[in-house]
């Protein structure tokens, strides 16, 4: 009887370690938040079913940051707008007070590193993981179906991408950039230029201060993603300028070897992941998650 008693005793007390170390891990554990991708919301099933399934893996808290109506505003609502709903809402949730990860997704990479740029007063972000993030810019427009596209090029041949109307009221021509046309590029454009310091008479060096300050940048591309063009982008590669033919890894950008936002600097720490996975645009599998995101939040 006595046996049976001990036993009990330390199967009670194992389990209450148990139940106290899980309780320790999750409070010292950094929550996330994640950043969705044009047309889509936080309450879709494809994003829900993405950031619950980062939360039981990592027992981080996760977030999903939704920005205005989610799809309509991924789309018509300027990134550096979308950029500064994001940053107060980061600010205002006490959770993140003391630091955060962030899981971007497409075009949520831009307002997620504008967050972590442009944000005055914000948590820090430690980790950032990235998934098929147009960091360098597209050349084309942004979309995966036919309809999407129809759509954009009728609006950009009508007013061009780089008019007052289109950077105001189309989100995806604050990140395209046409090789061909560099000049018109980094006058018209609201948000990638300054994003990625491209502005020579106007760079901050607090957005490099900022962006450097990362612990982890993990960038993830995907292999046959044909969204991206080029899929490069996800790691900073882009096409050389005036060429629509010939693209350079990111070591070989001027924003890399002139170190405009400290990406070079990043590198150089051992703080960035260059990742590739096969599949689609963002179609990323539970395995490659497991092995690529969770580690980091």
């Amino acid at each position: 009887m006595a046996a049976k008693t001990v036993t009990l005793l330390q199967t009670i007390s194992f389990i209450v370690f148990i139940i106290m170390m899980s309780a320790i891990a999750t409070t010292n554990s950094l929550p996330f938040v994640v950043f969705h991708g044009i047309s889509d919301e936080c309450s879709s099933v494809k994003v829900s079913n993405f950031t619950q399934k980062l939360i039981n893996w990592s027992s981080s808290q996760g977030y999903c940051i939704e920005i205005g109506n989610g799809v309509l505003d991924s789309w018509f609502m300027p990134v550096m707008n979308q950029t500064a709903i994001a940053c107060e809402k980061v600010k205002n949730i006490s959770e993140l007070s003391d630091g955060y990860n962030i899981v971007a997704i497409s075009q949520g990479n831009l307002v997620g590193r504008g967050v972590v740029e442009f944000c005055d007063g914000a948590p820090p972000v430690k980790n950032f993981i990235s998934l098929g993030g147009p960091h360098a810019g597209v050349a084309a427009p942004p979309c995966s179906e036919e309809s999407e596209c129809k759509m954009l090029e009728d609006i950009l041949v009508k007013f061009g991408v780089y008019s007052k109307f289109a950077q105001e009221h189309l989100a995806p021509a604050g990140f395209i950039k046409i090789p061909t046309e560099i000049e018109e590029y980094l006058q018209g454009s609201k948000f990638l230029p300054k994003l990625n310091n491209e502005i020579s008479n106007s760079r901050h060096s607090i957005y490099k201060e900022r962006f450097t300050s990362l612990e982890n940048l993990v960038l993830i591309m995907f292999d046959q993603d044909s969204v991206l063009i080029p899929k490069e982008t996800s790691w900073f590669g882009y096409y050389r300028e005036g060429s629509l033919d010939t693209v350079l890894p990111a070591n070989e950008t001027t924003l890399y070897t002139e170190d405009w936002i400290g990406l070079k600097t990043l590198v150089e720490a051992g703080s960035v992941k260059f990742i590739n996975v096969s599949g689609g645009h963002v179609d990323i599998s539970d395995n490659d998650m497991k092995k690529y995101i969770v580690p980091y939040i």
